[in-house]
């Protein structure tokens, strides 16, 4: 009992000079603003992406502000802290994050928003700069061969044809559609090739071939 006593007596005392001053806060929330720019910042820059989704960019921008005022309730007061952690178990976001860099980049939102709540301002501009060579090298480093997708239309029936061309200049192709029409046959081939032009000057040589276009994708975006 005096074991159970004492852990109370402990967390009491320690909510007992958790006073948040206004120097505190304007601290707090011009540190959360300067960092919470630079992801607005790093989101619109960093991420190629050729739809650029605004709406999410300032979601994951002013969400750090909560993330660091509710921090800082938390410090104040015991009883701020219990019904928070009450009020927040039931809520329940379903909207669907389709990308998984998104989802990187809320939970970086999000450590932003508890480091400065902490006032642990050292630990969210280095793991800030960290985070950010790490997307750039990871973006500019490409491990293997790129995907593409080849759309091909043939003036035969014969896939061999085709097959023929793809095997003498790429190691690794699969069939993903056929499409037969009156005056052939039209291919959707998903390739891996380091050099697109290559093959591009095959398939232009080749008499078989009417048509053809090569689209480079990432997972399920095409770009």
């Amino acid at each position: 009992m005096n074991g159970i006593t004492g852990i109370l007596d402990n967390i009491k005392n320690s909510y007992s000079d958790g006073v948040v001053t206004q120097t505190v806060i304007l601290t707090v929330l011009l540190m959360t603003a300067v960092l919470a720019l630079y992801v607005f910042l790093i989101y619109r820059l960093v991420s190629h992406r050729e739809f650029y989704n605004k709406s999410f960019n300032i979601a994951i921008s002013v969400l750090p502000f909560f993330i660091a005022t509710i921090i800082l309730c938390l410090q104040s007061n015991i009883v701020i802290t219990l019904g928070t952690i009450g009020a927040l178990a039931i809520i329940r976001f379903r909207t669907a994050v389709k990308d998984p860099v998104d989802m990187l980049y809320l939970l970086w939102s999000v450590h932003i928003g508890i480091c400065c709540g902490c006032q642990l301002y050292e630990v969210a501009v280095l793991t800030s700069i960290v985070v950010t060579i790490a997307l750039i090298i990871f973006d500019k480093v490409a491990i293997g061969k790129r995907p593409y997708i080849l759309v091909a239309h043939t003036r035969n029936a014969k896939e061999d044809t085709l097959k023929k061309l793809l095997d003498k200049n790429t190691k690794n192709y699969r069939i993903k559609s056929r499409n037969y029409t009156a005056k052939g046959m039209d291919y959707a081939v998903e390739i891996k090739v380091r050099s697109p032009q290559a093959l591009v000057d095959v398939l232009k040589a080749s008499k078989d071939v009417d048509k053809f276009s090569i689209i480079e994708y990432d997972a399920d975006d095409i770009i």
